[in-house]
């Protein structure tokens, strides 16, 4: 999958940790390599966030295109240049970087 960087948005689907649930949300997102990235203003406290520490498999779509994958955090502390280029291409397409960054990975 090949997200042009001027769609705005992506649709994020985690599966809720207490009840199993699929959940959906509308998200903003960059491309960076072979990877997407979404960020989560209300970092840890997102109920999105807190289901994908408990099951990282996630699917997103844009486009009517749905992929499948895998989402991990990016802690600053452990990859400083990758934060850094995340929050560059998050403040010049939306004006806007500041939160927990999550890459997504597609399943091959």
């Amino acid at each position: 999958m090949n997200l042009p960087n001027k769609l705005q948005f992506l649709y994020l689907t985690t599966r809720g940790w207490k009840r199993g649930k699929q959940h959906t949300i509308e998200i903003w997102f960059v491309g960076y390599g072979q990877r997407y990235y979404v960020m989560s203003e209300r970092r840890y406290k997102a109920h999105w966030v807190q289901n994908i520490l408990h099951n990282q498999k996630i699917k997103f779509s844009s486009n009517n295109i749905i992929s499948e994958g895998n989402a991990r955090i990016i802690s600053k502390d452990d990859a400083p240049e990758l934060s850094s280029e995340i929050q560059k291409l998050m403040k010049t397409k939306y004006g806007w970087n500041e939160g927990l960054i999550i890459e997504l990975n597609i399943s091959s």
